[in-house]
């Protein structure tokens, strides 16, 4: 159970940073102001993911001690702080998008 666990959490770290890479690529690419917003909220989402994953990693998968509890509980108030800005972008943008249309 524990095996399968860590395969994965750390498969979704894995993909979530490659989505991250690319998406922070397209959004310094491109030079539509709107689309490199969407894309900067996507990538927001998927760092705050990652670190919401690593979080869970630190804490569930390991014995709990002190500085890991504080590592994990750091990386999860970043990592949901990054996955609601990001979702809050992602909805400012795709309503500019909508509008501009």
């Amino acid at each position: 159970m524990i095996q399968t666990l860590q395969w994965i959490f750390g498969l979704v770290v894995v993909v979530t940073s490659v989505l991250a890479v690319i998406f922070s690529f397209r959004s310094r690419r491109s030079r539509d102001p709107i689309l490199r917003g969407l894309y900067g909220a996507r990538m927001n989402m998927s760092i705050g993911t990652t670190l919401i994953f690593l979080a869970l990693i630190q804490m569930v998968l390991f014995s709990g001690s002190t500085l890991r509890v504080i590592v994990g509980a750091l990386f999860m108030v970043m990592g949901l702080f990054n996955l609601f800005a990001g979702m809050r972008n992602h909805s400012h943008f795709t309503k500019h998008r909508s509008s501009a249309r």
